[in-house]
């Protein structure tokens, strides 16, 4: 299947053989990896275990070739193997697909991350995007401040495995497999059981994010409809910020209602016992995104309301500068008529002609002043 873009999604793609992974590696090398450096003997790989029943079977980090092998032994199918990634390298991430069995298409997206959120199927293999997204504590809002902070999350899943692969500190899993590891009977449904606390925690931050992110709408509104002149802080640049970073946060959220609408639905591969908890994913996740709507609608109205103000502000201002001129150009009149030095002009003979003519400019200020005053120019 394809989207309305040509892209495939929520598909099946034919099986590719892994041989050529290794060759793609030089292809793959010359793009960024991720947010990490490909420094030399750096690697990626986080944590590896093997799962029976639910529990973990060493207590540290094993090969990830000796786990796979043997979960494959086991003949009651009740084992399967987690092996956590951090941004791997290209070189890295082939012989982890040589070994798994992953499709190079598949591992050209994991070391060149920032797709959207998708579901993509290789025969016997499903592979998960997230977009991972988290507020970001700030002092001040201001035209430079990081609000969302954006990262990755993949999931490969295979028979006896899973693969998470994590870009950027925006989601960190190991919180997940801790809570895994304390819920063995959860566990013990296979690599889903992973991609569900995944997706879970996920959008557990996408929750959290959106109700701080409402804190700082909250505020802005605040300064913005306020009386007392406190709408003179908040400037446009903030807004416009905290647009953007709208933005960047709706398109980490809303592409993922697609691929949670296919794993909820009866022809998923998931198993029925944990559909159930998608559902309750994808019900915080209808949430979030009707949250991210109205702040939408919120932002774009509160830009709105400080755009009218400004321009009520430079009105109030060019009246102002008006009524100046005016007060200036009854005195510039009167001082450039007794200045012309005609020879009948009446302060030549007069003793207090100066005198008076300062009281007659000083009075007609004085005069223009109160009636702009009391019609609101000034």
């Amino acid at each position: 299947m394809a989207d309305r873009n040509g892209n495939p999604e929520h598909g099946v793609i034919r099986k590719w053989t892994t041989a050529p992974v290794r060759a793609m590696t030089r292809m793959l090398g010359s793009s960024e990896p991720g947010p990490l450096p490909n420094e030399p003997g750096r690697s990626g790989v986080v944590d590896c275990a093997l799962y029976r029943d639910g529990i973990r079977q060493q207590s540290g980090p094993v090969d990830y070739r000796a786990a796979l092998a043997a979960a494959r032994k086991d003949v009651t199918g009740r084992s399967f193997v987690w092996l956590g990634l951090n941004a791997p390298s290209a070189e890295e991430m082939a012989g982890i697909a040589e070994v798994f069995d992953v499709h190079e298409l598949a591992v050209s997206d994991i070391v060149n991350a920032g797709q959207r959120a998708k579901l993509e199927k290789y025969e016997d293999l499903t592979f998960l995007v997230l977009r991972s997204a988290r507020y970001v504590t700030h002092e001040l809002l201001h035209e430079h401040a990081e609000v969302v902070e954006t990262g990755q999350v993949m999931l490969l899943l295979g028979d006896r495995f899973v693969i998470s692969v994590r870009h950027g500190d925006a989601c960190t899993l190991r919180d997940v497999r801790q809570s895994l590891e304390a819920r063995p009977q959860l566990l013990e449904l296979g690599p889903w059981a992973v991609a569900y606390a995944a997706t879970d925690h996920v959008v557990d931050l996408y929750v959290d994010a959106a109700e701080r992110l409402e804190d700082d709408l909250d505020a802005v509104e605040a300064n913005v409809f306020s009386r007392t002149g406190e709408a003179r802080k908040a400037r446009i640049q903030q807004i416009y910020q905290l647009k953007r970073e709208m933005v960047e946060f709706k398109r980490a959220v809303v592409p993922l209602q697609r691929p949670l609408m296919t794993l909820v639905s009866d022809t998923s591969e998931v198993k029925k016992e944990l559909r159930r908890y998608f559902r309750d994913v994808q019900d915080h996740l209808t949430r979030t995104v009707e949250q991210i709507s109205s702040f939408d609608d919120l932002l774009n109205s509160i830009l709105q309301a400080r755009l009218a103000q400004v321009s009520v502000e430079q009105n109030n201002d060019m009246r102002k500068m008006a009524s100046w001129a005016g007060i200036a150009a009854w005195c510039t009149a009167v001082a450039g008529i007794y200045g012309m030095n005609f020879p009948n002009m009446p302060e030549i003979h007069w003793r207090y002609g100066y005198p008076i003519i300062f009281s007659v400019m000083v009075a007609g200020s004085i005069i223009l002043y109160r009636v702009f005053r009391r019609s609101g120019w000034l």
